[in-house]
Protein backbone atom coordinates (compact mmCIF):
# COMPACT_ATOMS: atom_id res chain seq x y z
CA UNK A 1 0.00 0.00 0.00
CA UNK A 2 1.35 3.62 -1.35
CA UNK A 3 1.82 6.09 1.84
CA UNK A 4 0.43 9.30 1.99
CA UNK A 5 2.52 12.33 2.36
CA UNK A 6 0.75 15.50 3.02
CA UNK A 7 2.81 18.81 0.85
CA UNK A 8 3.07 21.58 2.93
CA UNK A 9 3.49 25.17 1.73
CA UNK A 10 7.24 25.59 1.48
CA UNK A 11 7.76 22.32 -0.78
CA UNK A 12 6.16 24.42 -3.47
CA UNK A 13 7.69 27.83 -2.69
CA UNK A 14 10.85 25.82 -2.85
CA UNK A 15 10.41 24.30 -5.77
CA UNK A 16 9.25 27.54 -7.41
CA UNK A 17 11.51 30.10 -5.25
CA UNK A 18 12.98 33.42 -6.63
CA UNK A 19 15.20 33.94 -4.12
CA UNK A 20 18.91 33.99 -5.06
CA UNK A 21 20.55 33.59 -1.94
CA UNK A 22 22.60 30.05 -1.14
CA UNK A 23 20.33 28.20 1.14
CA UNK A 24 17.00 28.72 -0.84
CA UNK A 25 18.91 27.64 -4.45
CA UNK A 26 19.83 24.29 -2.24
CA UNK A 27 15.94 23.50 -1.07
CA UNK A 28 14.92 24.10 -4.88
CA UNK A 29 17.35 21.68 -6.14
CA UNK A 30 16.64 19.20 -3.39
CA UNK A 31 13.03 19.80 -3.94
CA UNK A 32 13.04 19.67 -7.42
CA UNK A 33 15.30 16.08 -6.89
CA UNK A 34 12.47 14.64 -4.74
CA UNK A 35 9.99 15.62 -6.41
CA UNK A 36 11.56 13.96 -9.79
CA UNK A 37 12.56 10.46 -7.95
CA UNK A 38 10.21 10.39 -5.16
CA UNK A 39 6.86 11.74 -5.35
CA UNK A 40 5.16 9.18 -7.51
CA UNK A 41 6.21 6.55 -5.18
CA UNK A 42 3.65 8.04 -2.16
CA UNK A 43 -0.66 9.34 -2.43
CA UNK A 44 -0.04 13.22 -2.57
CA UNK A 45 -1.99 15.34 -0.25
CA UNK A 46 -2.39 18.96 0.65
CA UNK A 47 -5.08 21.08 1.83
CA UNK A 48 -6.78 24.33 1.26
CA UNK A 49 -4.61 26.22 3.24
CA UNK A 50 -2.17 25.32 1.45
CA UNK A 51 -3.68 26.59 -1.45
CA UNK A 52 -4.29 30.02 -0.08
CA UNK A 53 -1.09 30.61 1.10
CA UNK A 54 -0.05 30.19 -2.15
CA UNK A 55 -2.16 32.41 -3.32
CA UNK A 56 -0.63 35.02 -1.80
CA UNK A 57 2.44 35.17 -4.00
CA UNK A 58 2.74 36.85 -6.94
CA UNK A 59 0.73 36.11 -9.85
CA UNK A 60 2.93 33.78 -11.97
CA UNK A 61 4.94 31.82 -10.14
CA UNK A 62 1.69 31.33 -8.05
CA UNK A 63 0.27 29.67 -10.82
CA UNK A 64 3.36 27.49 -11.26
CA UNK A 65 3.12 26.63 -7.37
CA UNK A 66 -0.33 25.92 -7.57
CA UNK A 67 0.29 23.27 -10.43
CA UNK A 68 2.52 21.26 -8.46
CA UNK A 69 -0.81 20.39 -6.47
CA UNK A 70 -3.10 19.53 -9.43
CA UNK A 71 -4.17 15.87 -9.44
CA UNK A 72 -3.27 15.20 -5.45
CA UNK A 73 -5.79 14.76 -2.94
CA UNK A 74 -6.66 18.23 -1.66
CA UNK A 75 -8.40 18.67 2.27
CA UNK A 76 -10.89 21.22 3.65
CA UNK A 77 -10.01 22.00 7.48
CA UNK A 78 -13.37 21.02 9.49
CA UNK A 79 -14.29 22.11 12.94
CA UNK A 80 -12.62 19.35 14.63
CA UNK A 81 -9.35 19.59 12.72
CA UNK A 82 -9.51 23.92 13.84
CA UNK A 83 -9.83 22.87 17.41
CA UNK A 84 -6.93 20.02 17.31
CA UNK A 85 -4.82 23.05 15.77
CA UNK A 86 -6.09 24.79 18.62
CA UNK A 87 -4.62 22.66 21.27
CA UNK A 88 -1.23 22.84 19.65
CA UNK A 89 -1.01 26.75 19.64
CA UNK A 90 -2.89 26.78 23.41
CA UNK A 91 -0.23 23.93 24.60
CA UNK A 92 2.61 26.17 23.08
CA UNK A 93 4.22 23.68 20.46
CA UNK A 94 3.03 25.87 17.55
CA UNK A 95 3.13 29.61 17.16
CA UNK A 96 -0.44 31.30 17.52
CA UNK A 97 -1.22 31.49 13.62
CA UNK A 98 -4.35 29.39 13.47
CA UNK A 99 -4.02 29.62 9.83
CA UNK A 100 -0.33 28.35 10.44
CA UNK A 101 1.72 25.64 11.16
CA UNK A 102 -0.98 24.31 13.65
CA UNK A 103 -3.46 23.79 11.03
CA UNK A 104 -0.92 21.80 8.64
CA UNK A 105 0.17 20.07 11.23
CA UNK A 106 -3.79 19.17 12.31
CA UNK A 107 -5.47 18.52 8.98
CA UNK A 108 -1.87 16.06 7.94
CA UNK A 109 -2.70 14.47 11.78
CA UNK A 110 -6.00 13.88 11.43
CA UNK A 111 -6.34 12.43 7.67
CA UNK A 112 -3.63 10.06 9.12
CA UNK A 113 -1.39 11.02 6.26
CA UNK A 114 2.00 8.61 7.07
CA UNK A 115 4.08 11.90 6.44
CA UNK A 116 4.17 15.70 6.20
CA UNK A 117 6.96 17.06 3.95
CA UNK A 118 7.85 20.90 4.92
CA UNK A 119 11.24 22.68 4.76
CA UNK A 120 9.74 24.64 8.20
CA UNK A 121 12.44 22.85 10.16
CA UNK A 122 11.81 25.65 13.17
CA UNK A 123 8.16 24.58 13.88
CA UNK A 124 7.08 21.35 11.85
CA UNK A 125 9.68 18.67 10.86
CA UNK A 126 12.00 19.84 14.36
CA UNK A 127 13.19 16.61 16.41
CA UNK A 128 12.73 18.46 19.08
CA UNK A 129 9.20 18.96 19.05
CA UNK A 130 8.25 15.72 17.72
CA UNK A 131 8.11 14.11 21.33
CA UNK A 132 5.70 16.80 22.42
CA UNK A 133 3.41 16.90 19.25
CA UNK A 134 2.97 13.07 19.79
CA UNK A 135 2.87 13.34 23.44
CA UNK A 136 -0.59 15.39 22.44
CA UNK A 137 -2.07 13.48 19.69
CA UNK A 138 -1.66 10.46 21.76
CA UNK A 139 -3.64 12.36 24.40
CA UNK A 140 -6.35 12.96 21.58
CA UNK A 141 -6.37 10.15 20.02
CA UNK A 142 -4.63 10.59 17.02
CA UNK A 143 -1.49 9.01 15.45
CA UNK A 144 1.31 11.48 14.56
CA UNK A 145 2.71 12.13 10.92
CA UNK A 146 6.69 11.66 10.38
CA UNK A 147 7.78 15.53 10.09
CA UNK A 148 10.24 14.78 6.91
CA UNK A 149 12.11 17.24 4.47
CA UNK A 150 12.88 16.22 0.96
CA UNK A 151 16.62 15.63 2.27
CA UNK A 152 15.61 12.95 4.56
CA UNK A 153 14.54 10.90 1.90
CA UNK A 154 17.11 12.13 -0.46
CA UNK A 155 20.16 9.02 -0.96
CA UNK A 156 17.32 6.02 0.21
CA UNK A 157 16.82 2.99 -2.17
CA UNK A 158 13.40 3.21 -3.80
Amino acid sequence: MQKRIYIETTIPSSYYTLRTDEESIVRQKLTRQWWDDYAELFILTSSTAVIEEIEEGRKQITLDRLALLNDIEIFEPTVEIVQIAQVYIERLIMPHEPKGDALHLAIATFHQVDAMLTWNCAHLANPNKFVLIARINQELGLSTPALTTPLDYLGETK
